[in-house]
């Protein structure tokens, strides 16, 4: 609301120009002195009316801050950055920028400046601090900034084993992993990870992923090695085979462990993302080089807890399926029966017993809805044992 009544303000100040007219030709030199000064009052008056526009935002930032503390006080005093922290609340609060946003800022513009402002109130009392896949410069640190924002404190770790390992034993928030590509599938650890550990998910973040090759030197011609993450390889193997087909292809635990290993030679490159050529002191030889342009990853904020519904969720659960002719069918039924989607299913080996199946499923809902609900119950019959990963606002752009 506040920003659309300072777009109207905005523009009341500023004469717009008819239309029809054909823009007049260039004033001789002698007389482009006074045609300054006469757009001077309205220029003048565009740039107060935004300098009053930039006061009332940053009192209303000011005053949303001490709310943000009112809420904290009432909680009692010395509580964790996590206690303040509700996924849902976010989630709704984003969904209404969006759904009252008509321009001229695009959606996506929009929610980053909110998820800042989130971000730095909850800052307030102490900063939420996030567990990632490292080191400095990776997607997943990107991931961790667009979904928690800048003014968390992100704990750079070595494997997605650590960040489960860390918000387990509460050394860590949160956690954010990356769980799918849109081009290559599944990241295997990750699910694997559900299998033993007791963590849920409690949000999710989708990722445009922009690969560039980045070197020292900066020339094309100098690589004679690559190093990038085996996701990232495969991402980019069509612009590799046309530029690079000689060239060794090394893997590495991520993209910015890549660009690290890649400062300290000049026939040596990295695939990575930008930030990363910026931490490490790269030059960008090429890119976007990834092989499709929707490239996106999807990643995952783990948590210790399930979070309230806010109204456009996700489900995600883990189903071992008893040996008998139908199981999965018997399993999947339910979710049509009460109107569930499903959105993703995944087999995992059990690990427990040889050729024994578990199955990931996501499926739109959240347990504390009565569709959802009965649906597990339903599936509960079929199955040996179903184990609920999560219920999570659906991610918002």
């Amino acid at each position: 609301m506040m920003a659309g009544k300072g777009r109207g303000k905005a523009a009341a100040g500023v004469r717009p120009a008819k239309a029809g007219k054909p823009p007049k030709a260039a004033a001789p030199a002698g007389k482009v002195k006074a045609a300054k000064d006469a757009s001077g009052p309205a220029l003048a008056e565009a740039r107060q009316r935004i300098d009053h526009i930039d006061l009332t935002i940053q009192t209303l930032i000011a005053e949303r801050a001490r709310w943000a503390q009112h809420v904290g006080r009432a909680k009692g005093p010395l509580k964790p950055a996590l206690d303040y922290y509700r996924p849902e609340r976010e989630a709704q609060v984003l969904r209404r920028v969006v759904d009252r946003n008509d321009g001229p800022l695009a959606d996506e513009v929009l929610v980053r400046l909110f998820r800042e402002i989130m971000s730095a109130c909850l800052a307030q009392q102490e900063p939420l601090k996030i567990g990632f896949l490292g080191p400095e410069g990776t997607f997943s640190q990107q991931a961790v900034f667009k979904h928690f924002g800048h003014s968390a404190h992100g704990l750079p770790l070595s494997s997605i084993e650590e960040v489960f390992q860390e918000v387990e034993s509460r050394n860590a928030d949160f956690g954010v992993v990356p769980v799918e590509n849109s081009g290559q599938g599944t990241i295997q650890v990750t699910l694997d990870m559900f299998l033993t550990s007791s963590l849920k998910i409690c949000g999710e973040v989708e990722l445009r992923v922009h690969q560039y090759m980045l070197s020292r030197s900066g020339h094309l011609e100098d690589v004679e090695r690559v190093y990038a993450h085996p996701q990232s390889l495969a991402q980019c193997k069509a612009w590799l085979r046309q530029h690079l087909p000689k060239a060794e292809k090394i893997p590495t635990s991520s993209n910015a462990e890549a660009a690290r290993r890649a400062r300290s030679a000049d026939d040596a490159a990295a695939i990575a993302g930008q930030s990363a050529g910026h931490v490490y002191g790269l030059k960008a030889i090429a890119g976007p080089i990834e092989d499709r342009p929707d490239n996106t990853t999807r990643f995952l904020v783990l948590g210790r807890e399930l979070f309230p519904p806010s109204g456009n969720d996700r489900t995600s659960v883990l189903v071992y399926v008893k040996d008998q002719p139908g199981a999965l069918y018997n399993v999947l039924r339910p979710l049509a029966e009460h109107g569930l989607s499903m959105n993703r299913i995944e087999s995992r080996p059990a690990h427990q017993g040889l050729w024994r199946y578990a199955f990931f499923i996501d499926f739109g809902g959240h347990v504390d809805d009565e569709p959802v609900r009965r649906a597990l119950r339903d599936i509960g019959e079929w199955a040996s044992e179903v184990k609920i990963l999560g219920s999570y606002p659906c991610a918002v752009l």
